[in-house]
């Protein structure tokens, strides 16, 4: 594989999140600095930059509310721009006809939410036989309670995610990794 059948995806990076009750800023600026040198590193490569929004009818997450829009401080100069209303990035959005169209074999996910539309996102796209780089530090979170009242840190959320993706739906990989490896292929 190559630079010419690889894409980075930066899921749902938007300011919507900065209005929802569970946002958090703490992780944002770490997230944020290793999310631009991922984009960064991709323009400089030569690996094109898929931006996805999440979009709803109502809400903060309604392109009306103003706030699907790139998450400050990211500077995002997007190849493509895809909205969807499901978890997966591939459902609805003409995403997968995009990167069909386009010969893309390699995805490379990066965004928010960690356990959701990326960790979901990943997976659809290795059913569907993509090789994937998933970028858990180029990926936010926040912290969540489970059903028995347990709280869990965004970095036990990540931890988890990236332990359920290794080697069956995705490389584990750091922005380094992921901009240095094109030719990187699932293991087994």
């Amino acid at each position: 594989m190559s630079a010419s059948d690889t894409v980075l995806l930066v899921i749902d990076a938007q300011e919507s999140f900065r209005h929802r009750p569970y946002y958090e800023d703490s992780g944002v600026a770490a997230f944020a600095e290793r999310l631009q040198a991922l984009v960064d590193g991709a323009k400089a490569a030569g690996i094109p930059v898929v931006q996805i929004f999440h979009v709803e009818d109502a809400g903060v997450f309604a392109e009306s509310s103003g706030y699907v829009t790139t998450l400050a401080p990211l500077v995002i100069a997007p190849d493509a721009v895809f909205r969807k209303r499901r978890h997966s990035a591939l459902v609805g959005s003409g995403l997968d006809v995009w990167l069909t169209e386009h010969g893309v074999r390699r995805l490379i996910v990066s965004g928010i939410r960690t356990e959701q539309c990326c960790e979901t996102t990943t997976r659809h796209a290795s059913d569907l036989g993509y090789a994937v780089d998933y970028v858990g530090e180029a990926t936010l979170t926040f912290p969540m309670k489970d059903a028995a009242g347990r709280q869990w840190s965004a970095s036990e959320i990540l931890a988890r995610t990236e332990l359920v993706l290794a080697g069956r739906f995705a490389r584990i990989a750091t922005v380094e990794e992921a901009l240095a490896s094109p030719g990187a292929k699932l293991a087994a």
